[in-house]
């Protein structure tokens, strides 16, 4: 009979805890790698490691094993990490690029819209005898409706009405900045540039005249200066010849000295063109008609002048009336105004003449036929000058009056004939 075997005592629970807690624990290690408190050691000094646990070449072949005692133990990976070295170079400074120019918006030109030529004026004149024939010739049997009774007027046919423009496209600042400037209308100037061509020419367009031929004439001068009397001698010397022109004036009071006025100028188709005007009594002043630089310069510093077309000086201008009437006498009808440019020593207005009738005039050196002419004043302190003109002595003056604002007067009348 086999005796029976005392079964072993089983486990007990804290040591079977224990075991699978360690089996647990290095599978765990296994997983993570190194524990924390040993891969700070580890990593510290790689090289010094890595280098001392190399065996040293020995000269006979054999590797050397240092001794187990001095070594530590730890873990020694065999895998070398090669990494180039990577060369820093200094970053050169940056290039500054230059900014891009704004492009300029323009405005493109809208195009111009052609507008059709307008038809021609068509003027529909009556004609009795001769009956209306279309343009077209109409089939014979068509019928043609009754024709309206023509009037006498001047019809204009109806202007096709224009396209409608564009409308305009809304405008910005920057579009208004950069817009060119609308070009002027070639047809204006052109018309401006006639008209500033014709002006000049309609203000030459004088009427001719034919100055009178040299002589001399003498006067008889009663005058009243500050309510006094006086009598003098006058003297008129008249040149013409070779296309110019001289004239002096000559007024001679008994113990009080001279007065003289000259003027010299050129002679045209249109009378005279003075050239320089004097008035000497005490001391000379002078009136310089310069036609190139159109001004008339005076010698008293007075300021300049316009020089006019037909401008006379204070002496010319009785002879240049002269010359009017010598050429076109019915011209000149009663009535009728003369007007021109009169320049003194210092000033040059506008005088009026107003023609009136031809009478007959008692003179000291005989009656003759006579035309006055009165200046008609046209400012407060005008003076009123009258002249009267014998169309026997191609029309020279025979006698002039000068009455000033104040009330003197000088009267010369012609003593004796030429």
């Amino acid at each position: 009979m086999t005796p029976l075997r005392t079964p072993a005592p089983a486990p007990r629970w804290p040591t079977l805890v224990a075991l699978i807690a360690a089996v647990l624990g290095v599978h765990v290690a296994l997983l993570l790698g190194p524990l924390p408190w040993t891969s700070a050691a580890a990593t510290s000094t790689p090289v010094q490691f890595a280098a001392a646990t190399l065996p040293a070449d020995r000269s006979d072949g054999a590797s050397a094993a240092p001794p187990a005692s001095n070594l530590p133990m730890a873990r020694v990976s065999t895998v070398r990490w090669i990494v180039p070295a990577v060369v820093i170079q200094p970053a050169a400074a940056p290039v500054p690029r230059p900014l891009p120019r704004p492009t300029p918006l323009v405005r493109p030109a809208a195009p111009k819209q052609q507008v059709p030529p307008a038809p021609p004026t068509q003027i529909a004149v009556e004609e009795p005898a001769v009956e209306a024939v279309a343009l077209d010739a109409a089939p014979a049997d068509a019928v043609t409706p009754p024709a309206k009774p023509v009037e006498l007027t001047e019809s204009i046919a109806p202007e096709p009405a224009p396209a409608p423009a564009p409308a305009p496209e809304p405008a910005t600042e920057e579009a208004a900045l950069n817009e060119p400037a609308a070009a002027p209308d070639e047809e204006l100037l052109a018309a401006a540039a006639v008209k500033k061509r014709a002006a000049p020419a309609a203000a030459r367009a004088l009427p001719p005249a034919q100055p009178p031929a040299s002589t001399r004439l003498d006067y008889a001068v009663t005058g009243r200066v500050k309510g006094i009397a006086y009598n003098a001698e006058g003297k008129l010397d008249w040149t013409l010849a070779d296309g110019r022109y001289s004239a002096r004036m000559e007024m001679r009071v008994f113990l009080l000295g001279s007065r003289v006025q000259t003027s010299t100028g050129r002679v045209g188709p249109q009378g005279l063109i003075p050239e320089r005007f004097a008035d000497k009594s005490r001391s000379e002043k002078a009136a310089h008609f310069e036609s190139e630089q159109n001004r008339i310069r005076f010698s008293n510093n007075a300021p300049e002048a316009v020089l006019r077309p037909g401008a006379q000086d204070r002496l010319s201008l009785f002879l240049q009336i002269a010359g009017l009437l010598q050429a076109r006498p019915q011209a000149y009808a009663s009535g009728q105004t003369i007007e021109m440019q009169v320049a003194g020593t210092g000033e040059a207005d506008i005088w009026r003449f107003k023609v009136g009738d031809e009478t007959t005039l008692a003179l000291p050196a005989g009656e003759m036929r006579v035309r006055q002419l009165v200046r008609l004043p046209r400012k407060e302190f005008d003076s009123t000058v009258e002249m009267w003109l014998a169309p026997d002595l191609q029309h020279l003056p025979v006698r002039l009056r000068v009455t000033q604002s104040n009330g003197d007067v000088a009267d010369q009348q012609l003593s004796r004939m030429p």
